[in-house]
């Protein structure tokens, strides 16, 4: 049983930060990787960051690489995103996933479980 619940969004001044948070209200992630997207207004849907089952890799979007920060506690399902030196690119709606596989990947079409997303405003 999956369902994927974001929270911490709201509004951040640029240049300061924001924790987000990702868990499975119905139990655990299991073997899977798990990755946040964002989609900002107007514009489709992009990759963020992914960490894979075991927490040992992670990936990120070459936009947010040294300033956001993806980790996993698979003891309390939980999987945190961290952004630091937020700007207003940043801005839009954040989602998890969790993916068909142990893996981390950059495509949408590997994740099967969304969250309803949480949005974040970074003003200028």
């Amino acid at each position: 049983q999956v369902q994927l619940v974001e929270s911490g969004g709201g509004v951040v001044q640029a240049g300061g930060s924001l924790g987000l948070s990702c868990v499975n209200s119905k139990g655990a992630f299991g073997k899977y990787a798990i990755a946040w997207f964002r989609q900002a207004p107007g514009k489709e849907r992009e990759f963020v960051g992914a960490i894979n089952w075991s927490g040992i890799t992670v990936s990120y979007a070459d936009s947010v690489k040294g300033r956001f920060t993806i980790s996993r506690d698979n003891a309390k399902n939980m999987v945190p995103l961290q952004m630091n030196s937020l700007k207003p690119e940043d801005t839009g709606v954040y989602y998890c996933a969790r993916s068909r596989y142990p893996y981390a990947d950059r495509q949408e079409v590997m994740y099967d479980f969304w969250g309803q997303g949480t949005q974040v405003t970074v003003s200028s």
